[in-house]
This record gives structure tokens, C-alpha cells and sequence, in this order.
């Protein structure tokens, strides 16, 4: 897995986590910028979600499993906008509040990606 782009991935998920808390700390739904934010980070786990699959294509193996890294990789693709959803039906400072907490559930999956890679 290439590690630029896990690191750049989470670094970009706490951010978008701390600018959504940002906006949820001000009592502020998420606006139209919040939502290109998502859409960043989203074309950043769409990219990770493709490479990893080209590199388990080309007969590379994680250490702990394909089957658990294929699981995480999706996870990680679907969590930015399941949050992203999820705050346009709670228009109010607990939609930012997801986003947030969705961003930070990217890192975390970013850290274990990582780990189950074999870094």
C-alpha cells in the first residue's frame, strides 16, 4: 500500500473533522464548503480504494489477510459519505457533529489500513 497516500488520506479526515467540529462548535449545519471538503477526501479514499485493488490484483498480499484489508478499504471509502448523507438529513450543528465524527473514523481506519497492510 503506498504510505504518501494513507498519511495524506488521514491528515485530510482530521481536518475535514476538525473544520466540521469547527462548524458544530459555532451551533452551524454543514454548508455547500463543507461539502467539497467531503468530496476530497472521498476522491482520496476512491483513489486508495483503487489502488489497493490494483496491488492485491498484481498478487501482492497484505500481512494480516485480504480479506480484512478488502473489508477496511470499503470501509473507508463509505464512511466520508454515509456522513456526508447523513448531515443532509439533520440540518443543524449535530449534521457537522457527523461529519466530524466521520472524519475521524477515517483516520482511524486509515492508522488500522496500515497496520493490516504490514507497515
Amino acid at each position: 500500500m503506498l504510505n504518501a497516500l494513507t498519511l495524506v488520506t488521514g491528515v485530510a479526515a482530521l481536518l475535514l473533522a476538525a473544520w466540521c467540529g469547527w462548524a458544530a462548535y459555532r451551533d452551524q449545519p454543514t454548508k455547500d464548503w463543507h461539502f467539497i471538503g467531503m468530496a476530497v477526501v472521498s476522491l482520496l479514499a476512491v483513489v486508495q480504494l483503487v489502488v489497493g485493488i490494483v496491488q492485491l490484483a498484481r498478487g501482492e498480499k497484505p500481512a494480516q489477510g485480504t480479506t480484512i484489508f478488502v473489508a477496511y478499504l470499503l470501509g473507508a471509502f463509505a464512511c466520508v459519505p454515509a456522513a456526508g448523507f447523513m448531515s443532509l438529513a439533520e440540518r443543524s450543528k449535530w449534521g457537522s457533529v457527523t461529519v466530524a465524527a466521520g472524519g475521524v473514523v477515517l483516520a482511524v481506519l486509515e492508522v488500522r489500513l496500515y497496520d493490516i497492510w504490514g507497515g
